[in-house]
């Protein structure tokens, strides 16, 4: 391994540490059959599924799991840079010196003479730049692999941008209950068979992006609330799992109001 000589200062101490994870790398790469066989696109889903585990940890607050999973996600963009220097594509000097660089182009109102004191202007000019940079539409930056729930907040963010959005959220109230209106005219519970799938699929869609267009009004971050939902929904519903189990039942054996009953012993803990 390199002999790197760091100072002991804070900023010594981290770039000590990069500096040995890019040695482990490279032993990793050198020493390891796993690793040798690897590439940049069987590394892509292990990399979603490093990005799912950080969020989880996020989302429970515990800092010693966000401390590990920041870890292999940072170990999978090392891993990357590895693999393509390989290829002499790009090194991770390469990486990071070209962020430095997008950052610094992005940010005028900190490294120029732009003018921008709050953060709707900082976000007008960010859309503005990269308009520059080649994107042929503001949404252009909007992966299309995104999860559309993530995908329908993006658009709507970068959209307000380019100043195409509403002035106020109780204009966005009515577009959801106009929304809610327009599906369950279509979704007409009296008369099931009578339903056309395709269109109420449409509306609700509609209705699904109103109401996230409203969360985003309301500061409300609607993918991060739905998931603290279904984590509830989740220890709730083992909770009537295990009480039911001590109680010798089983949930498949039960009638609704059977499980109504455990189902409000959860809610009251």
């Amino acid at each position: 391994m390199n002999k790197t000589n760091f100072d002991n200062s804070p900023r010594g101490k981290q770039l000590q540490a990069f500096d040995r994870l890019l040695d482990v790398m490279d032993d990793l790469r050198e020493k390891c059959p796993w690793d040798r066989k690897q590439t940049i696109e069987s590394l892509r889903h292990l990399t979603i599924e490093e990005t799912y585990e950080l969020s989880d940890a996020i989302l429970r607050a515990d800092m010693q799991e966000i401390k590990k999973e920041l870890g292999d996600v940072m170990l999978h963009l090392i891993f990357y840079a590895k693999i393509a220097s390989e290829h002499n594509a790009f090194d991770i000097a390469d990486v990071l010196n070209a962020q430095c660089d997008k950052l610094i182009f992005r940010h005028p109102h900190i490294y120029g003479d732009t003018k921008a004191d709050t953060e709707e202007e900082v976000k007008q000019n960010w859309e503005k730049l990269k308009l520059k940079e080649g994107n042929k539409s503001v949404l252009g930056g909007v992966p299309s692999s995104l999860p559309a729930l993530v995908k329908a907040m993006r658009i709507q963010e970068k959209a307000r941008g380019a100043g195409f959005d509403w002035d106020d959220k109780s204009q966005v109230w009515e577009k959801v209950q106009e929304e809610l209106k327009e599906f369950a005219d279509e979704f007409n519970v009296e008369h099931t068979a009578t339903i056309d799938q395709e269109k109420a699929n449409a509306e609700f869609g509609d209705l699904l992006f109103s109401l996230i267009n409203f969360a985003r009004f309301a500061g409300i971050n609607p993918e991060e609330a739905l998931e603290r939902t279904n984590i509830k929904f989740i220890d709730r519903f083992q909770y009537m799992e295990t009480e039911a189990a001590k109680d010798g039942k089983k949930l498949q054996d039960m009638n609704l109001t059977e499980m109504d009953f455990y189902w409000n012993k959860a809610k009251k803990r």
